[in-house]
């Protein structure tokens, strides 16, 4: 990570005072790069994509170093709502409409793979991270259950996935006690996990096998070439390969990625326990749920039964001077019988998007590969796009060339107009919402 205007909200190197901080199964701090070394693979970002490349080239029998700037899981793996998707970000009638028919099987394939792989990884390092199955997809205007019915059909009948079904408003209303929406989609095969606890574990990972991690080392410059070379305040990395896992934090580190993927702040609170009656009241079967605003609220129970509620986010410098008030609000909106709950957490963190939501796989350079831009969808997303970058430094890459391929623009305005024309797409949106 490189993005310095980040420190105005946190304390640089330190974990935010989040509900995922509080119960994380933390490790001994790692030391910063200090002097000259080398390897075979430099990757910039301890988040999910750095830890899942580094992990899969160790195992592969590739000499790899992370740097990171803060902590490992510092950013948006180890803030976000812990949802684990499935799919692609976006839905396959508009991938089919976006790439055709055959590329958006493969990539409903792809989407699918991010699942299993996160998953196994799980298993396999014995990841304590809570992982829970079911993820309830709801919609919060009338006209959308239609749509929401011909998605689960399809998908049920063009993509043979049979882990999802239409809820009409009965139902749904039963499963997440509230009357704010209509219909929904449940995906029995989708999940939630304390996403920090998860980065963690991968890191632990990384570690046992025989990963060299660098925290507190912001990379300051990136210069191209064979070998390349990567800069920090105290030292120097010379690596044949250098794989750029910033998502959103690449800032200034590499202009092209920063044209297609913009910073977005993200905002969560966490409420104090609830009783066993009351959290199946709020969420019967324990899922995590997700609505179909555009400025999307999320939520779930965490395993001591808090309310863990996602809503609101901005494209300023500064989070909200008092997040758990910007949060309650939308939650109240939801659950108005939570008014008189006290609010343990409140935090927020970056994440990066890309302009059609989809992420973005490029090559900088031969030796120089980034994934990055998963638009809220980079629990699992992330964690594949690391074993697809390491296959493709490996000598495969058919699945990095396939993500390449998918179009993904340049923000109109650039990197540094950006910001305020997605404002402007933001009010309209909100606005839209509303109506």
């Amino acid at each position: 990570m490189s993005a310095s205007f980040l420190y105005s909200n946190d304390v640089p190197g330190t974990y935010p005072q989040s509900y995922y901080a509080a119960t994380a199964h933390m490790l001994p701090e790692f030391p910063a790069l200090e002097g000259e070394e080398t390897c075979d693979v430099a990757v910039v970002g301890a988040g999910y994509a750095g830890l899942s490349t580094a992990l899969h080239l160790a195992e592969r029998g590739y000499k790899v170093a992370i740097l990171e700037a803060h902590r490992v899981g510092w950013g948006a793996s180890g803030r976000n709502g812990g949802q684990l998707g499935s799919g692609q970000r976006k839905d396959q009638f508009e991938l089919e409409e976006m790439v055709g028919i055959e590329e958006a099987h493969k990539l409903w394939k792809i989407g699918e793979e991010s699942k299993k792989v996160s998953k196994d990884l799980i298993a396999k390092h014995n990841i304590q991270c809570d992982l829970k199955l079911g993820l309830l997809y709801t919609d919060h205007k009338k006209s959308y259950s239609k749509d929401s019915k011909a998605l689960a059909e399809k998908l049920q009948n063009d993509y043979g996935y049979e882990h999802i079904r239409y809820v009409d408003r009965d139902e749904v209303c039963q499963m997440v006690g509230t009357t704010n929406y209509y219909s929904g989609t449940l995906d029995d095969d989708a999940g939630h996990l304390h996403p920090l606890n998860f980065a963690l574990g991968l890191a632990k990972a990384c570690s046992d096998a025989g990963v060299t991690i660098y925290e507190k080392s912001p990379v300051t410059a990136l210069q191209k070439g064979e070998p390349a070379t990567i800069e920090t305040a105290k030292g120097r990395l010379k690596a044949k390969f250098v794989v750029l896992a910033c998502n959103g934090y690449v800032d200034k580190l590499e202009p092209k990625i920063a044209a297609r993927v913009m910073p977005m702040n993200n905002f969560i609170i966490a409420t104090e326990p609830l009783s066993e009656d009351v959290a199946r009241e709020l969420i019967r079967d324990d899922v995590a749920v997700a609505d179909s605003r555009f400025v999307i609220n999320y939520y779930r129970l965490s395993a001591d039964r808090r309310m863990l509620f996602g809503g609101g986010e901005n494209y300023s410098f500064n989070f909200p001077s008092d997040i758990k008030e910007f949060v309650r609000k939308p939650m109240l909106e939801v659950y108005p019988q939570l008014k008189d709950v006290r609010i343990d957490y409140g935090w927020g963190g970056t994440l990066g998007i890309t302009l059609n939501r989809m992420p973005y796989f490029a090559k900088m350079s031969p030796n120089i590969l980034s994934a990055s831009g998963f638009s809220g969808h980079g629990v699992a997303m992330a964690t594949l796009a690391g074993q697809i970058v390491a296959e493709a430094i490996d000598g495969q890459a058919s699945r990095f060339d396939l993500m390449e391929k998918v179009p993904t623009h340049i923000f109109p305005g650039g990197r540094h107009l950006r910001w305020p024309l997605m404002v402007l797409g933001m009010l309209y949106y909100s606005i839209r919402d509303k109506l």
